[in-house]
């Protein structure tokens, strides 16, 4: 076990992390762009947007409290695309958003997934790294009920 692993929990989302699931992707989509009206309808409503409808919502938890999370939204394709990945401000660089996508990549393999797709922004420089990292490639553009969304990827498997 790692010493990140013997600092953070990653786990399902409970009823009980909605709210935290909402601010923390609430905090760092305002930071940089504006919420849009698809933010809104998922951050809203996890549980019947994503886990209803065949999804996973994971939360990061460090001594209780929820630090960070990452969804997988099922897709009409057999793949599941990775969404409203965070991590709090203060834990950026610790290897958290690594360990998140990590459990995104093992659960759509334990799902049976074609791909993990995603889409992002060119300004978000630190996210496309690890993205890279983890064996994600670049897509062309791609329809997109996001206006911030300008870099589309996915990983095979």
């Amino acid at each position: 076990m790692t010493s990140l692993e013997t600092r953070y929990q990653i786990v399902d989302l409970a009823p009980a992390h909605a709210e935290a699931f909402r601010m923390l992707n609430e905090a760092w989509i305002s930071k940089y762009f504006a919420l849009e009206p698809k933010d809104q309808a998922v951050l809203g409503d996890p549980q019947g947007e994503i886990i209803n409808k065949g999804g996973r919502v994971f939360m990061a938890i460090q001594d209780g409290e929820p630090v960070g999370c990452v969804a997988l939204m099922k897709m009409t394709d057999g793949g599941f695309e990775v969404a409203k990945m965070t991590v709090s401000e203060t834990l950026r660089g610790s290897g958290l958003g690594r360990a998140l996508m990590q459990r995104c990549i093992d659960a759509g393999k334990e799902l049976g997934a074609t791909r993990l797709y995603l889409e992002t922004n060119s300004g978000l420089g630190p996210a496309l790294g690890l993205y890279r990292a983890m064996g994600f490639r670049d897509l062309p553009p791609a329809d997109t009920p996001y206006i911030r969304a300008d870099v589309f990827m996915e990983r095979r498997y």
